[in-house]
Formats: C-alpha cells, sequence, structure tokens
C-alpha cells in the first residue's frame, strides 16, 4: 500500500453552516425505486434496527426495505412484511447462512448494529462482506451491474468488523459512520502510520483523514471537537453539531446513518456531497 501525501494547505477543507449540496434533495424520486438492507439486532435488543426499518420505509421512496434479524426473535415479532430471519448463535446473535448472504447481495445495505459482542457474529459478517465486495469488484471488471453499490457500517458494527478493516477499507462501496474511538480500531487494524487521537485538535484530526481518504476510497463520517467531519478522497466537510438539529448522543442512534444510505443510493457517485448533505436532511 502506497500512503498519500499530506497537503501543506487546507484547500481541501469546506464548511458548512448550511447545506452546501442541497440540490442533491431534489434527485430523491416520487415513484418508488431502489432497494435498502438493514441488518442488525441480537436476542436481547433488536429495537434499533426495527425503527431504522420503519424510519426509511416512512421517509423514502424505496420499493422495499428488507430488514434482517437472528431467528432466535422469529417468535418475539409477530408476522411483519419485509422481515426476514437468518440463522443464530447459540447467544443469539447472527451467524453465517445463506440467508445473511441475500441480504449483503441487496444494492443498498445499512448495518445498523444492535449486535452482540460475539467472535462467530463478527467472523460471519466479515466473510459475508468480503464474499459481497469481492463479487462486485468482479462484476465490475465484467461492465455489468454489481449487487452491492453502498454498504454503510455504523454503531457496534463497526466494533464486530474492525479487526478486518483491511480487508474491506479497499472498497469504495464502504460508507463509515462511526466514533473516533472506532476510527483508532480500524486505523490499527490496517497498520496506518498515523494514527487519530481522541485527544487531539480538531486541525491534526482534519488532516489524518484527509490523508486517510486518499490512500483508501471509502467514505467517513465521524465527530470530533463538536464538528461532524465527512471525508472521501482527501476532501473534507466539517460541520459545527450546533448548527444541525443532532445531539452528540442522537448522531449514533441509526437516523443519521440512514440519511446517508439514502442520500447516496439517490446520488450515485457523489459520496462526499450525499453524506455531508444528509446531515441536514429532513
Amino acid at each position: 500500500m502506497n500512503f498519500a501525501l499530506l497537503s501543506s494547505d487546507f484547500s481541501y477543507w469546506r464548511k458548512q453552516t448550511k447545506p452546501l449540496f442541497e440540490d442533491l434533495f431534489w434527485n430523491i424520486p416520487e415513484q418508488k425505486t431502489n432497494h435498502i438492507a438493514v441488518v442488525g439486532g441480537n436476542s436481547q435488543n433488536f429495537s434499533t434496527p426495527v425503527k431504522i426499518s420503519e424510519y426509511l420505509t416512512q421517509s423514502f421512496p424505496f420499493k422495499s426495505v428488507d430488514t434482517f434479524l437472528p431467528d432466535v426473535l422469529r417468535s418475539k415479532l409477530p408476522p411483519l412484511p419485509n422481515f426476514y430471519f437468518v440463522k443464530s448463535t447459540l447467544a443469539g446473535s447472527i451467524t453465517k447462512s445463506p440467508e445473511l448472504e441475500t441480504a449483503f447481495t441487496t444494492p443498498n445495505l445499512l448495518l445498523v448494529g444492535d449486535l452482540s459482542k460475539n467472535s462467530e457474529t463478527s467472523i460471519a459478517l466479515s466473510e459475508t462482506l468480503q464474499s459481497a465486495l469481492t463479487q462486485t469488484s468482479e462484476t465490475d471488471l465484467m461492465n455489468s451491474n454489481h449487487p452491492l453499490k453502498h454498504c454503510l457500517i455504523t454503531r457496534d458494527s463497526v466494533d464486530s468488523l474492525a479487526a478486518s478493516a483491511a480487508d474491506w477499507l479497499v472498497f469504495p462501496e464502504i460508507i463509515l459512520v462511526a466514533s473516533m474511538a472506532q476510527l483508532q480500531k480500524v486505523f490499527r487494524a490496517a497498520y496506518y502510520p498515523k494514527m487519530i487521537m481522541l485527544s487531539q485538535p480538531l486541525i491534526p484530526a482534519i488532516e489524518t483523514l484527509h490523508k486517510f481518504t486518499l490512500t483508501y476510497p471509502l467514505t467517513i463520517l465521524t465527530f470530533h471537537q463538536e464538528n461532524i467531519i465527512v471525508a472521501h478522497g482527501g476532501q473534507i466537510v466539517t460541520t459545527h453539531i450546533v448548527d444541525t438539529s443532532y445531539s452528540p448522543i442522537s448522531l449514533w442512534s441509526g437516523e443519521l446513518a440512514a440519511n446517508i444510505v439514502a442520500l447516496n443510493t439517490y446520488n450515485p457517485n457523489q459520496p462526499l456531497a450525499a453524506t455531508a448533505a444528509a446531515i441536514f436532511y429532513k
């Protein structure tokens, strides 16, 4: 891996106090189109996947919003449309199965969390994600439509997948919505030579994310020093949280992640703009 050189100026950094890319909202169609899958949950906690699936259904014109939960929950939920169950571990979390592979072939995927700290689940998600991304890369080479266009990883899904970060950081389909502490795990797993620190001022963090996203093609949203930071392709957009409707806690509820994957779906090939615009979407 060749690491990008650090720029000596800040021409790559834009600040938004109001939407810089508000025109992207007009690309959300009136007719239903596209498909999205929400994956998460365990036997003790599954509220976030259910809540975010309902939010996506009510807020965006997707043809389908499919929710994938561990099958240990089958008896705990009434029959619901577009809810699917995947094989679960003895501890009640997701494990590898054909149904999980089906979820990962949905064009737009949201790994929203509520997972348990379980090595079997981490391995299942890592292997299934790697297979889906590899298939996407191979179909791209054949100039055909590939299944996985966006995969957003957030909340404790980041922790489950952090150890395998070196495998998925190299794919542009990845959108990472993560805390600074979670980014540290990702950087460490990739043996990145410049560590991002929770205690560092805003500017050094901006410089590190600038360099990191020149090296890796994914999109990152994080929060540091009262600023929401979006990074892609070496470009940075920051938004002071007081200029948004979010709090440092509500950023991680899953709703912002849902807005991000939706805006990216309707504005393909504009990951920085779509992710930054999502911060102001209502």
